[in-house]
């Protein structure tokens, strides 16, 4: 294992990694830090403490009162900042730094991961496969880093079927380039929730609680009687870490709800 200290580029893949694991799996016998730490020649202890000391910079976890997580280099720092400033070219950089690390690895599990499912025609070869195979990179990264804030489970019914759970755009994908990967732009949530909110059904307010459009409010159909109507007033369950933005469900409100009489609602 090499000594020293933590490079830029070793902080920027562990910040990449912290954003992926469920707050409760930053310890050192989880596998993917063990392999991180393989592939950057730390220690499974030294990246699990600096997947820790992340913890200290966000304010989820920090607002709760734990304690144990101070240790944050100014660095550390840096780096919370440069992905907050812009987390789609630093989730691209982060695989390609990745691939640096491992470059004798014939097969990217990592990348394999990111492409299953999602197929690319023998045809597309060049600059249009490449953009295909980033997108497919950046959209992994996304739901990876939102479905582990909540604990895998959809924050207005609980769901945790991850064949069920979408990795939901607060402002949507396309509405703000800056903050499409940005976990705390996003909601797990299941399929017919995203739905409902990607068409402006439901929506919330500052607090996190669950608003429902009146035409959803004036529905006598059982399933929406047993589905949505008693989410109205709850607060959804909030994720460990990268908690929804005030900015982003304003937005939502005025831009997408169907009850734009709720836009400036706390």
């Amino acid at each position: 294992m090499r000594e020293g200290r933590w490079t830029r580029d070793q902080l920027k893949l562990a910040f990449h990694l912290y954003c992926q694991l469920p707050f409760g799996k930053l310890h050192s016998r989880n596998n993917e830090v063990m392999q991180l730490a393989s592939q950057i020649g730390r220690t499974p202890s030294a990246v699990a403490m600096k997947l820790v000391n992340f913890a200290s910079l966000d304010p989820a976890i920090t607002s709760t009162g734990r304690k144990g997580l101070d240790g944050a280099s100014a660095l550390d720092r840096e780096i919370w900042a440069d992905f907050h400033a812009d987390w789609e070219s630093l989730a691209l950089e982060c695989e390609r730094l990745r691939k640096q690390f491992v470059a004798d690895a014939a097969v990217d599990p990592m990348e394999e991961e990111a492409l299953q499912g999602f197929e690319i025609p023998d045809d597309f070869t060049g600059e249009s496969r490449r953009v295909l195979t980033e997108q497919r990179i950046k959209q992994n990264f996304f739901r990876r880093a939102v479905l582990a804030s909540y604990r895998g489970r959809c924050c207005m019914s609980g769901v945790s079927e991850p064949r069920l759970l979408i990795a939901s755009h607060i402002v949507p994908w396309k509405a703000d380039k800056a903050n499409r990967l940005n976990p705390g732009n996003g909601l797990c949530l299941s399929a017919i929730h995203d739905r409902a909110f990607d068409q402006g059904l439901i929506s919330l307010s500052d607090d996190w609680k669950v608003l429902l459009s009146d035409k959803l409010r004036r529905s006598d159909e059982p399933f929406v009687e047993s589905v949505f109507k008693p989410l109205e007033g709850r607060t959804i369950e909030l994720p460990h870490r990268f908690v929804p933005e005030a900015a982003f469900l304003r937005r939502h409100r005025s831009e997408v709800f169907l009850d734009n009489r709720w836009a400036g609602f706390a």
